[in-house]
């Protein structure tokens, strides 16, 4: 059998190997066997198994993984590309010359634990034509560099993410320490709250992963987290929800019902307070 590694790409035996993860790092006990860290592929877990009950996938079932990822994104952008005109004017910065107002949409930032994520993030922002900023944050730094990066892009949208999930699965819902990440992602809102009321800024927070402890990001001040009803979450969740923010009039607002339909899991996997868009309707100064 091949020995399990560092970044390779793996399914649990005692799972039926549902879910592909990448091998994050392998932990060696004294008398005891080594546990591997593992990060979802495509989903927003984090868990541990022993390397006995791990095995090496085969590169087809990558692929369709994979393909699967990049056929959520492709539908995802579908909707933008059919009247390219209405989008340009919808989603670009620039204003043209012949109009005397412009539409702007919210500024994103995006602080992901994944670094594969935040790769992708950045194209399918790109995409869609949002201003986003994303930065590849290790989930236990995030609360240590979030002020200073709000102070620097000053959003409208805040997500913060990368990958959770509960220790001991279907229990202790209300033990901080039975979450791998959440604790953090908590500490992170608490930081971007404070940045709130030192600026005045009305500030839309996104928090969560798979299976994080969504009653205490909302406490914190998050108007959306994952995960109510403790289910995974995919890659696209986090963006969907900021798009939909950054993209709605701010005389409008949004409700989890209104994003729902598009989540992996509806409002079982992300629910929260709601918030007002982020769109805005600038008049225009000069045509410079």
């Amino acid at each position: 059998m091949k020995k399990i590694k560092k970044g390779d790409i793996v399914g649990r035996k005692s799972y039926g190997k549902d879910i592909l993860f990448t091998v994050e790092k392998i932990i060696q006990r004294k008398n005891q066997q080594p546990i591997a860290i593992l990060k979802g592929l495509i989903i927003r877990i984090e868990a541990d198994a022993l390397l006995d009950d791990l095995v090496i996938m085969e590169e087809k079932q990558i692929q369709t993984n994979m393909r699967s990822l990049e056929e959520k994104l492709a539908d995802k952008m579908k909707q933008y590309d059919i009247f390219p005109k209405q989008r340009s004017k919808i989603f670009g910065r620039s204003f043209l010359k012949s109009e005397n107002r412009g539409e702007e949409n919210g500024k994103i930032l995006h602080l992901d634990g994944d670094k594969r994520y935040s790769d992708k993030s950045v194209k399918c922002y790109k995409k869609l034509g949002l201003n986003a900023i994303v930065r590849n944050i290790p989930e236990n730094r995030q609360e240590y560099v979030v002020l200073d990066l709000l102070n620097r892009y000053k959003p409208d949208v805040l997500v913060i993410t990368g990958h959770d999930g509960m220790i001991k699965n279907g229990t202790a819902f209300n033990d901080i320490y039975n979450y791998r990440n959440s604790k953090y992602f908590i500490n992170t809102v608490k930081e971007a709250k404070r940045w709130v009321h030192q600026t005045g800024k009305d500030l839309v927070i996104f928090a969560g992963a798979c299976q994080s402890y969504y009653e205490a990001l909302v406490a914190a001040g998050a108007n959306f987290a994952s995960s109510p009803a403790r289910v995974l979450i995919d890659f696209m969740d986090p963006l969907i929800v900021a798009e939909k923010v950054a993209t709605t009039e701010d005389y409008k607002y949004i409700t989890i019902n209104d994003i729902a339909d598009e989540l992996r899991d509806g409002t079982r996997g992300i629910s929260g307070i709601g918030a007002k868009g982020k769109r805005y309707t600038r008049t225009k100064i000069s045509d410079v």
